[in-house]
């Protein structure tokens, strides 16, 4: 007998949440407000971030911005050198590139 195995690509339980929550922040699901995939494949996920904040286990993969912000990934700690990726609210996509940080943006 065969067995399968499933390539983590994009893990299927940020996929599922993600789907399920299209149109309603991720806090309305339950979970964080900003969710990745880290280079550990650990599901790592911060709730109402604000400012710069470190991304633990390095993103890599997968990400859900459920936030009201817009998110700027960055490939250095600290928010500093090249943006990889800026990611408007309500945002569910792959991220190709490594992240070492995020700054999110000011609401009023």
């Amino acid at each position: 007998m065969r067995s399968l195995r499933i390539h983590h690509t994009m893990p299927a339980l940020l996929l599922a949440a993600a789907t399920l929550t299209v149109g309603a922040p991720a806090h309305a699901a339950g979970g964080p407000d900003f969710q990745y995939v880290g280079q550990d494949d650990r599901v790592h996920g911060l709730g109402a971030p604000e400012g710069c904040v470190e991304a633990e286990g390095g993103g890599a993969r997968a990400v859900t911005n459920g936030t009201r912000r817009t998110v700027t990934l960055y490939r250095e700690p600290g928010c500093k050198g090249p943006a990889v990726a800026v990611l408007l609210p309500g945002t569910v996509t792959q991220v190709r590139q490594y992240f070492a940080s995020a700054r999110f943006s000011i609401t009023r």
